[in-house]
């Protein structure tokens, strides 16, 4: 071909070329831009979750146990004299103090009885001053009376006198006989149902009572802990300033009923439970607790102070133990293995595996893997972050 030919259609191609290459270059930003896009497009979305700092605080240690409220003190009102019931003077379900009276016996027959020792006393009252008026002429006559009549008279002076003192204990027994017929309450507390109505007799060998009192005000709970906790126990009270603090709780529910002390731990071990029984005390000035009840006791032993603690929702448990999703700076999670020591509804004690300012995921873990991108949630109206100890 001729050099003026081919010089011809190098200028007509270097036009076409520069087209052709502006394309593909134009076609490669949108191929690369299309898989930006669906790039894009197929990355995961970020997961939302609850999330809070460890932070350092002072955490009491509890034991909890099952327990039973029981009245500090129950009495069952029962008469002492037989007779007929004239009045009742409560009503079932009062409070009542010690010495309200509570029933009225017909007190007839031991008036009578009384009055009879006391006439008993009188009649040998004046015998006995008759028999010392004739030991006076006696003495006065000495000349004409015997010694032996002297020392009769004597020893009957003697006998009245040791009669009156049985008089004395006659009408003092006969007194309280009659006090016996008013019956009247032997503590403060609050009366159960009534036994017995009004115009029936009662013995004082009957087996059921008139009412039965309880006293609700202070009031006992008795539960029970494991025999392995009872040197933590003995520990805690022998470095305590005071009796170990009690908190008794509905079964179920985390709000306390009352707050009281420890009064005493048992002198023996259950051998067929391996359990030993404690007693606290409690004010129960709301009267939250009732006897019978059925309570969780929760006895503090100490308060570990500036610890590490998390809320216990952000604590899992895997295959290696325990563990919780951290949230680095990032935005993603990695999995973090704790030690955690005590642990209860609400807080967990980390004992090794954090640090203080670290962000810990609470709620939202069974959609995280190591790697993955949260969002952290705010914290909604009444519900924070972080759970007060």
């Amino acid at each position: 071909m001729p050099v003026v030919a081919r010089r011809t259609m190098l200028r007509i191609g270097t036009p076409i070329a520069l087209v052709l290459l502006c394309a593909a270059v134009l076609a490669g930003r949108e191929l690369r831009g299309t898989s930006a896009s669906a790039a894009a497009q197929t990355a995961p979305p970020p997961v939302p979750v609850d999330a809070t700092d460890v932070q350092r605080r002072d955490v009491p240690v509890y034991l909890d146990g099952l327990g039973t409220v029981q009245a500090l003190n129950t009495v069952s009102v029962k008469s002492r004299v037989d007779g007929q019931i004239q009045s009742v003077s409560f009503r079932e379900g009062q409070d009542v103090k010690a010495g309200d009276v509570l029933a009225q016996i017909d007190p007839r027959p031991f008036q009578a009885a009384l009055d009879q020792a006391r006439a008993a006393k009188a009649k040998d009252e004046a015998q006995l001053a008759n028999a010392q008026l004739d030991l006076q002429r006696f003495e006065n006559l000495h000349q004409y009376a015997t010694a032996q009549s002297v020392d009769t008279q004597k020893a009957l002076i003697a006998q009245l006198q040791a009669q009156i003192e049985g008089d004395q204990a006659a009408i003092d027994n006969a007194a309280t006989q009659l006090s016996y017929t008013t019956i009247t309450s032997p503590l403060a507390g609050r009366t159960g149902i009534r036994q017995v109505d009004p115009g029936n007799i009662i013995h004082a060998t009957d087996t059921t009572g008139l009412v039965v009192i309880t006293q609700l005000h202070p009031i006992s709970v008795i539960f029970t802990l494991p025999e392995e906790d009872l040197p933590d126990i003995q520990a805690a009270m022998a470095q305590a300033q005071g009796p170990l603090k009690v908190l008794a709780r509905t079964r179920g529910d985390q709000k306390p009923l009352d707050e009281g002390t420890l009064a005493l731990v048992d002198n023996q071990i259950d051998q067929a439970t391996g359990t030993v029984r404690l007693k606290a005390i409690f004010p129960n000035q709301a009267g939250t607790l009732w006897p019978g009840q059925f309570v969780d006791a929760r006895l503090q032993l100490r308060m570990q102070q500036n610890v590490a603690t998390v809320p216990a929702t952000a604590v899992q448990r895997g295959p290696d133990g325990l563990y919780v999703y951290v949230v680095k700076p990032d935005a993603t999670v990695e999995i973090r293995p704790v030690e955690v020591g005590q642990m209860n509804d609400h807080l967990a004690v980390v004992e090794k595996g954090l640090e203080v300012g670290d962000r810990v995921v609470t709620a939202g873990q069974y959609r995280l893997q190591p790697g993955a991108r949260v969002q952290i949630r705010e914290a909604s109206a009444g519900q924070p972050t972080s759970p007060a100890a």
